[in-house]
């Protein structure tokens, strides 16, 4: 399960980066969201496949329209010296020169995906959610492969847009939005 765990005592008492950076390497993801360290062990195989399966389309599509680059973690969003998140996968803007080691939320995010799973449910619900709609990311997604649905959240939005049959998202600069059947990508995860 994903658990906040508050740093041990310190002069602010608050996780930072430099904190993060000094964890091992043992195979859980670590985030901070507000000070506030969230560890979440391994994805499954379920959830790995989930991922490839909307970013490896996602990919074609912002490639195919030059939008920009698709992210798969991990890859680190910074957004504070005492926020940074591990989304499933991001869409970011074209990026000019080299790549940086961490992306800034600043910088621009034009789409964040995250795959539920029952240790990340309600991190992912909650707190990324009001952090990613805070920082204006023009859409995020919550992808429940148990319901067979995505949960579209947008900035301004108190609740989501549930969606079953079609998932679309029309980026402004593209000329023709991304469609994708979800039954049809539920039947691949699960192998039905």
């Amino acid at each position: 399960m994903a658990m906040a765990l508050h740093a041990p005592s310190k002069e602010s008492g608050r996780w930072t980066i430099e904190d993060l950076d000094r964890l091992p390497d043992d195979g859980n993801r670590y985030e901070i969201i507000a000070g506030a360290l969230y560890v979440t062990p391994a994805p499954s195989m379920s959830h790995q496949r989930a991922v490839r399966l909307i970013l490896s389309s996602l990919s074609a599509y912002v490639e195919l329209h030059g939008i920009g680059e698709v992210f798969y973690a991990p890859t680190d969003l910074e957004v504070a010296r005492d926020t940074i998140v591990e989304p499933d996968g991001m869409v970011l803007p074209p990026i000019r020169g080299p790549l940086p080691r961490r992306w800034s939320i600043s910088n621009g995010v034009l789409l964040a995906v995250e795959i539920l799973s029952p240790t990340t449910a309600r991190s992912d619900r909650q707190a990324k959610r009001r952090l990613y709609q805070r920082e204006r990311i023009a859409e995020y997604w919550i992808v429940d492969l148990e319901a067979r649905l995505v949960e579209r959240w947008r900035p301004e939005d108190e609740r989501p847009e549930i969606l079953v049959e079609t998932l679309t998202w029309s980026p402004p600069s593209a000329p023709e939005p991304f469609v994708m059947p979800l039954p049809e990508y539920f039947a691949r995860v699960w192998g039905d």
